[in-house]
């Protein structure tokens, strides 16, 4: 996973045709080779291919004769990609205190703050080639009413601060703070409207 920083590239990505080819050289392919898939001109496609690899995107895999031509053979540099809020600087949400721990918007914010600064943790981790000491945790829940939901973020709050106050050490030689973040909203389901959920 490749995480996106830069304003033109996260633009060059987001095209519809230049994203369509993204996902198309997962495995190595030429422009040719795309040309056929998505139906487009040869020249085209090398059009997009050459602002993809601009902002690293894609890279060259291997450089094939063929009579008077050379084809370039090129893939994707990740298997996939998240756009950091960084890269999109107008609508960069930032969470400020009081926080409304009740606010869909607060949620956004504190969820995209997760995706700048691990985005960030990842890009500088690559650079050093170390790995970075995350840990997540994703779990459902049915609840049988509003009642429950409002029961359970209590005890999840009150268990997450006694963890917290427990294992916090100000004073700690060498210590690094690391950030705890939990989230608790309606499941989506895969082809669902954009109606507000059920509170």
């Amino acid at each position: 996973m490749a995480v996106i920083e830069d304003p033109a590239a996260a633009e060059t990505a987001l095209d519809p045709i230049r994203a369509r080819l993204l996902a198309e050289l997962a495995e190595p392919a030429s422009a040719t080779m795309l040309a056929a898939r998505v139906g487009l001109p040869r020249q085209k496609i090398n059009y997009h291919l050459r602002a993809l690899e601009q902002h690293g995107l894609i890279a060259l895999v291997e450089e094939r004769r063929k009579g008077n031509v050379t084809e370039r053979v090129m893939q994707a540099t990740a298997a996939s990609y998240v756009i950091s809020p960084v890269a999109l600087a107008a609508g960069r949400p930032e969470p400020s205190p009081p926080p409304d721990r009740l606010s869909a918007r607060w949620l956004l914010a504190v969820a995209a703050r997760l995706v700048r600064d691990v985005g960030a943790l990842i890009t500088g981790a690559d650079r050093a080639e170390k790995p970075v000491a995350t840990f997540a945790l994703d779990a459902t829940v049915r609840f049988a009413s509003a009642r429950d939901r409002a029961a359970f973020a209590e005890e999840l709050t009150a268990a997450v601060t006694a963890l917290v106050a427990r294992y916090h050490d100000e004073q700690a030689p060498g210590g690094r703070e690391h950030r705890v973040v939990l989230a608790l909203h309606p499941s989506v389901s895969p082809g669902a409207g954009t109606d507000s959920p059920e509170s």
